[in-house]
């Protein structure tokens, strides 16, 4: 008997599956920049992070809380691992780079964006001693070489004219949390239920935002968002904060940390893409080279790394 057509697709797309995760996730994290942005202008950041985690852990209360007395022992014997991905990936993280593009241009936090798969590599070699190859890092150039023409119009000497300020260090900040978040994703206990561990990093994330949050709103006051920056913190809430988190851990415990990061310099592509189809934004030629130049770094830093990579 043979094997019906769907089948027989899923299981060709099988060993693809880790990297159509992160593909997904990356495009997740583009909108999370789009419209993050337009949202900032109403929502104050920490108010951002905030609401952006409370739709996440309230859309996943239903699923992770029967789950949870069975994954709560696996949980509590790595306790200090599952405090430090609670202040990295969700107190630290975006609330870093939501403060930041407060004041940087927006093209700066993209460009820092880039960053990400060298701070993960570096950060893995420091703690692991075990370096990427020659030929992974060369792959890694290649997409940033992509990430800098996009981000600078087809003209990457531009980048020595761009004006730095202490936005951007707060998103170089906010990229090096995220970072050591990648890195305490690996090699977490195959027992461990993956739901239970993002809905608690998440709860524990929020409980820690909590002093800074009460802070801004003594000196901000309530934000009052509009229907669609409300739709928007929603949007956020839903796909960067859960689905793509989410896709994102379970790619990371597959692949490893380096080669999963590498799939972050798609973020600037495809928010360059999203911004052409819903806000308009021409397309021009600087852009399909970049993206060529990204996808070309991504195949052979995957190639690169070989199955034994971080």
């Amino acid at each position: 008997m043979f094997a019906s057509p769907v089948v027989a697709s899923a299981r060709a797309l099988a060993p693809l599956r880790p990297q159509l995760l992160l593909i997904f996730a990356a495009l997740c994290w583009a909108g999370n920049f789009v419209l993050a942005r337009g949202v900032s202008a109403q929502v104050p950041p920490i108010s951002l992070a905030v609401g952006r985690w409370f739709v996440a852990v309230v859309l996943l209360a239903p699923l992770a809380l029967p789950r949870l007395q069975a994954g709560l022992a696996p949980l509590l014997k790595m306790r200090g691992r599952l405090l430090g991905l609670a202040f990295l990936g969700i107190a630290s993280s975006n609330t870093l780079v939501y403060v930041g593009l407060q004041t940087t241009p927006a093209t700066h936090g993209v460009l820092l964006n880039a960053l990400m798969p060298i701070m993960v590599a570096l950060l893995a070699a420091a703690v692991w001693r075990k370096p990427l190859r020659p030929g992974a890092w060369l792959g890694m150039g290649v997409s940033v070489i992509g990430v800098l023409f996009i981000v600078t119009r087809g003209h990457p000497s531009h980048i020595f004219a761009m004006d730095s300020g202490v936005g951007d260090l707060w998103v170089v900040a906010g990229m090096a949390c995220w970072a050591g978040y990648t890195l305490l994703l690996r090699n977490v206990a195959p027992g461990v239920d993956k739901l239970v561990l993002l809905w608690a990093s998440i709860v524990l994330g929020l409980l820690m935002l909590l002093p800074a949050w009460m802070g801004e709103l003594w000196m901000r006051g309530l934000p009052h968002p509009s229907g669609r920056a409300f739709a928007g913190i929603l949007y956020l809430g839903v796909f960067p904060s859960v689905l793509a988190l989410f896709a994102y851990m379970r790619a990371v415990a597959e692949i490893g940390a380096a080669r999963a990061a590498a799939f972050l310099h798609l973020i600037p592509a495809f928010g360059t893409l999203m911004a052409a189809l819903f806000l308009g934004e021409q397309l021009a030629l600087y852009h399909y080279l970049g993206l060529v130049a990204i996808l070309g770094g991504l195949v052979w830093t995957q190639q690169a790394s070989g199955r034994n990579s971080l």
